[in-house]
């Protein structure tokens, strides 16, 4: 099942990080179940998120995105698909042949 990952980080380290099932199409409200459960409040989709989340799946929320005062310098999502493709590209570089 395709899974959002979400973290929020502070000072350059991740404070809070999980994992919510999602589809691709309905980040939005994984986004809302997320915020539910970190407990904080639900940040302003842009149209920068948009294009992020659609260019590279990924996308992040500064304090300036949220109504109320953060405690944290963002929100990072990410959606993480579990198909069995292979992760490497097949450039040539990246192949091991050993020693």
């Amino acid at each position: 099942m395709p899974r959002l990952w979400a973290r929020i980080i502070n000072r350059h380290r991740i404070e809070r990080q999980a994992t919510f099932d999602c589809r691709c199409e309905d980040v939005e409200e994984a986004l809302t179940e997320l915020c539910r459960e970190f407990d904080i409040p639900r940040p302003i989709w842009l149209d920068k998120h948009t294009r992020e989340y659609g260019e590279f799946h990924r996308t992040r929320f500064l304090p300036e995105h949220f109504m109320e005062d953060v405690p944290f310098q963002r929100l990072e999502i990410e959606y993480l698909d579990d198909d069995d493709r292979p992760r490497r590209s097949s450039d040539p570089r990246n192949q091991f042949d050993g020693f």
